[in-house]
């Protein structure tokens, strides 16, 4: 961005600063930071890890071109230019160092644009699988989006950087060809994806129909309108930079020679491009509140039965040791008055108090009946209904901790996998198990 002014460039580093101080806050309130490791659990296959790496990158990679690009600016501020006015001091002006330092970040911003494409079009691919899937057991590593995918993630990797390098030259060229490529790409998957965003309602009627839980389709429902809402901002990233790229490489620019479009269109960009990616931080790992809020009662009740137990370990070992001492004073007395009873107590018994033959064997036993009443028959059968078709929760019993601490049971939900594979059979034979069970498009 070696033409635009230096405010343009403050408020991209300001604005791309705070995504990342977004991404940070979202990532230790998801799940303290556990997503980022390498071997997070049984789900971390290769696809997850490139998904999770790949954007997580793209974000300080945005960061570090907007900063830098902001600290040169601003450090050689503006300069008469003859016969067209007060500009930004042109890069010819610069000092060898700052010269030296504008293809390293406009490879940051070709990476950071690439990896960003990788992530939409694996959005788009899995948005179109999951619409048009026609089985419970199609998978999506095996299907023909997932290859689709991995090829024009390759691409994209490859094509924005080479063209960066490949325009090295002049700066401005550089920048406008950098432009063009890198919105072509984005534009075009923002407009693949208006069609996953028409046919998406017509297809969670789909789900209801196969009686899918509400859970499932209320998430489903948020997601469709968080997409609709990045989509838009999409455009505005996208729209901007296409204008500027395509006036760039003409031989007579008629928008980057005048400061006003020029930093309107780039403003825009710039918050079309932040706006997005936080809809996509909390598409790529959701919260659950309730969940969140689970999960701190849960910790709190287990610090107030720990602290409660030790309280109660520490009054009974008082108890215990008063108790030994009452024992060593009583137990000759009431020796000498056990000595001096027993007999007499033998002599009372009797083969009368003896239980006969028929009640010792439960014979003999007549145990009361309940009265089969309407309400105690509802009874019965929600608890025969709840057994046999309510899958998913199950009971956790008391556990024992590491320290010392009993762990309370619970009520909780069953596993994802089984979840959804109950949803498959029962509810929905043909709906696919990533809907019935869906998270995130780069899974849980």
């Amino acid at each position: 961005m070696a033409h635009l002014s230096p405010a343009v460039h403050l408020m991209w580093a300001l604005i791309t600063i705070m995504l990342g101080c977004f991404l940070v806050f979202h990532l230790w309130s998801f799940d303290r930071f556990k997503c980022l490791k390498w071997n997070h659990g049984p789900n971390s296959g290769a696809f997850k890890r490139v998904m999770t790496y790949s954007y997580l990158t793209s974000v300080p990679l945005i960061i570090v071109h907007a900063v830098g690009f902001a600290a040169i600016k601003y450090s050689y501020g503006f300069t008469v230019v003859p016969g067209l006015g007060i500009l930004p001091t042109p890069y010819d002006l610069w000092s060898d160092t700052a010269r030296s330092a504008i293809l390293p970040l406009y490879l940051c911003f070709s990476f950071a644009w690439g990896l960003e494409m990788v992530t939409h079009l694996e959005e788009l691919c899995f948005w179109l699988f999951l619409v048009n899937s026609q089985s419970a057991h199609s998978d999506w590593f095996r299907s023909p989006y997932f290859k689709t995918w991995a090829f024009g993630s390759f691409v994209a990797i490859l094509y924005m950087p080479f063209i960066t390098i490949f325009t090295r030259e002049d700066p401005y060229k550089c920048e406008a060809y950098t432009f063009l490529a890198g919105s072509l790409g984005s534009l075009s998957l923002t407009i693949w994806f208006l069609p996953v965003l028409w046919t998406f309602p017509s297809f969670l009627e789909g789900l209801k129909g196969a009686e899918v839980d509400t859970n499932t389709l209320v998430r489903l429902t948020k997601f469709h309108e968080l997409n609709c809402i990045r989509i838009v901002f999409r455009f505005l990233f996208t729209i901007g930079f296409v204008i500027l790229g395509i006036d760039g490489v003409r031989p007579h620019q008629h928008i980057n020679d005048k400061m006003f479009p020029t930093d309107l269109l780039a403003m825009i960009a710039c918050i079309g491009c932040v706006v997005s990616s936080g809809i996509t931080v909390v598409i790529f790992f959701p919260r659950s509140i309730e969940g969140e809020m689970a999960q701190k009662e849960q910790a709190r009740e287990s610090r107030r039965q720990s602290l409660l137990g030790r309280q109660g370990n520490t009054l009974q070992s008082n108890f215990s040791q008063d108790q030994h001492r009452f024992s060593h004073t009583t137990t000759r007395s009431e020796a000498n008055h056990y000595r001096s009873h027993s007999r007499h107590n033998i002599r009372r018994t009797s083969m009368s108090g003896l239980p006969s033959y028929e009640v010792a064997n439960g014979n003999g036993l007549r145990v009361p009946q309940r009265p089969m009443s309407k309400g105690t028959i509802d009874e019965l059968e929600l608890e025969h209904d709840l057994k046999q078709f309510s899958p998913a929760v199950t009971l956790q019993p008391n556990r024992r901790t590491r320290d010392g601490d009993v762990e309370l049971g619970t009520v909780v939900d069953l596993t994802e996998v089984a979840l959804a594979k109950h949803n498959s059979i029962m509810r929905g034979g043909n709906v696919n198990r990533l809907a019935l069970n869906w998270r995130s498009p780069i899974g849980k």
